[in-house]
């Protein structure tokens, strides 16, 4: 019987994780550290006139490359926006810095490179869209 009360309590907590995890997953969210900026020389190259959407990913990651297109697809419709890619595996300590933890994680910077926004996952487009209202 103390089995049986243990297994679902076991399922019970892995339900709730993975309800709470699922809705997290790419929402973009207002950044936590006023102070978190990158400079063009983080980035390997200018940041946007506008904005700049950086996005860490790695090798073997599946919704990168669908982030990459959703993120591609949005600087090219909003003009001063450039969209950088940070190969995280080859950035190690931009990644500790900026507390990323999974990727895709993207960051929405305002002109100065300060961080105004940031997702983990893959954001949809609509949300990428409304981060870069709180940038421009």
């Amino acid at each position: 019987m103390t089995g049986l009360i243990v297994c679902l309590a076991v399922l019970a907590a892995a339900t709730a994780y993975g309800l709470v995890h699922r809705r997290r997953n790419g929402r973009v969210r207002v950044a936590g550290d006023a102070d978190e900026r990158l400079t063009a020389s983080d980035l390997g190259g200018p940041l946007g006139e506008r904005a700049t959407l950086v996005q860490f990913s790695t090798a073997f990651c599946a919704p990168c490359r669908a982030t990459r297109r959703v993120l591609d697809e949005v600087a090219g419709m909003v003009e001063g926006v450039r969209h950088v890619e940070v190969d995280a595996e080859a950035h190690l300590d931009l990644v500790r810095r900026m507390n990323v933890l999974k990727t895709p994680t993207v960051l929405v910077l305002d002109a100065q490179g300060a961080v105004v926004r940031r997702a983990a996952g893959q954001p949809r487009k609509a949300d990428v869209i409304a981060a870069l209202g709180a940038a421009v």
